[in-house]
């Protein structure tokens, strides 16, 4: 059999060193020394060989405008939400869309290769934001899934006309829906609305819930609650949940469990947690990024990904993903290997399960969108941040990076 593609003296995940094979977009073989002819060879040199890299939150109708909205100059107060919402009337369909794409584009060039992306819907912005987004679906298909998920950012019960503008855009291609209970008059109402409409459309829910300094009260419980009663167990997500960061050890294993119990996620979101966290106080400030790992060992399916790229609500970022899980090992403090194995999972293997992608991961007969990265393992990978050289989508090559050359003297 001749080959479209072979990856030869690759390092997988699990540490294996292997060949791998590529026909028609998918894996078709997979040995040690494989003696097979392809059509094009690639020489991985002992390298990491992985699965292509998977952004499980982003917000790509809201990237690339930190100049427009500018943070603040002193420490209090940080109102990211209000900045934004002071320039949407200023959003069009073509705006949203180069901005988008500049990201987007970035997010593909360091391995992402499976995106959700999240899009506000209200009456200052319409669905300006979603379909500048959505048009990307499509013209970028070649290098990335992407799925869309439609959320109201600044309340939902509170802001008439938001509702039916998230059923018009779950009935035109939105595949997720998602809330935001805490910008909300009735919290509570508006994650249980959320509930019914994922039901009416039979789409999953990915919520930003519970950020802040005091777990006092958790919208996660009843999060909890709702899926078990709607049998809607591994289609939820809960993105951010810092409040997990300050809650002693056995009320956070109690909560873990529950979440893994009814079969809701967690995706941490390290960047824009660190930058908006702990602004209540002058020192002894939190870290405000939840200790994913834990919740892992505890049987939670947990992500890690980027959230807000070059915005009020994160100004710094470039949509690499190995980056995002080097800085979220450096605050939960997670730096030994088993650990960093598990943080690998969290923008790969488990983040493709939040997204029910069951053809993922390097297996014959799965898709073959791989990443190439300049490191012998995972491990290492994410302890020094090492550059993604090359991406495959369905078997063809959607991006190279040279790796760096020392020039010496003589």
């Amino acid at each position: 059999m001749l080959l479209d593609l072979l990856f030869r003296d690759a390092r997988l995940p699990d540490g294996a060193a292997a060949d791998v094979g590529v026909k028609e977009g998918r894996i078709a073989t997979i040995g040690h020394r494989l003696v097979a002819e392809a059509a094009e060879v690639v020489e991985c040199g002992g390298r990491l060989l992985s699965p292509g890299f998977v952004e499980t939150h982003i917000h790509l109708d809201k990237t690339c405008t930190i100049d427009r909205c500018a943070c603040e100059t002193g420490r209090f107060p940080h109102h990211a939400m209000e900045r934004t919402s002071a320039i949407k009337h200023t959003f069009t369909v073509e705006d949203v869309n180069a901005r988008a794409r500049r990201t987007l584009e970035k997010c593909i060039s360091h391995g992402t290769t499976l995106m959700r992306t999240h899009a506000e819907v209200d009456p200052k912005v319409g669905l300006r934001g979603f379909e500048g987004v959505k048009a990307l679906v499509e013209a970028y298909k070649w290098a990335i899934d992407i799925e869309i998920c439609v959320m109201p950012q600044e309340g939902m019960l509170n802001n008439p006309g938001t509702e039916e503008l998230m059923v018009a855009a779950l009935r035109n291609g939105a595949r997720v829906i998602g809330a935001a209970p805490t910008y909300d008059s009735d919290p509570a109402g508006q994650v249980r609305r959320v509930f019914e409409l994922a039901r009416e459309f039979d789409v999953d829910i990915d919520m930003h819930v519970d950020s802040g300094s005091s777990a006092q009260h958790l919208d996660t419980r009843l999060v909890c609650e709702l899926t078990e009663k709607y049998g809607w167990g591994g289609r939820v997500a809960c993105g951010h949940l810092t409040k997990l960061s300050v809650m002693p050890l056995p009320e956070l294993d109690e909560m873990a469990k529950r979440m893994a119990d009814a079969g809701v996620a967690l995706t941490v979101l390290p960047s824009t947690d660190l930058y908006l966290g702990g602004r209540d106080k002058d020192h002894r400030i939190e870290r405000s990024v939840a200790d994913a790992n834990r919740l892992h060992r505890m049987g939670v399916t947990c992500s890690i990904s980027s959230n807000n790229i070059l915005n009020a609500f994160t100004p710094l970022g470039d949509g690499q993903l190995i980056r995002q899980a080097n800085l979220y090992a450096n605050v939960v403090q997670h730096a030994m290997r088993d650990d960093l194995r598990d943080t690998w999972a969290m923008f790969t293997s488990n983040s493709a399960k939040l997204m029910r992608r069951t053809e993922y991961g390097i297996a014959v007969g799965n898709p073959a969108d791989l990443v190439l990265v300049d490191a012998p393992d995972t491990v290492a990978a994410i302890r020094e941040v090492a550059p993604v050289l090359a991406g495959f989508k369905r078997g063809r090559r959607s991006f190279t990076r040279t790796p760096v050359v020392l020039h010496r003297p003589g």
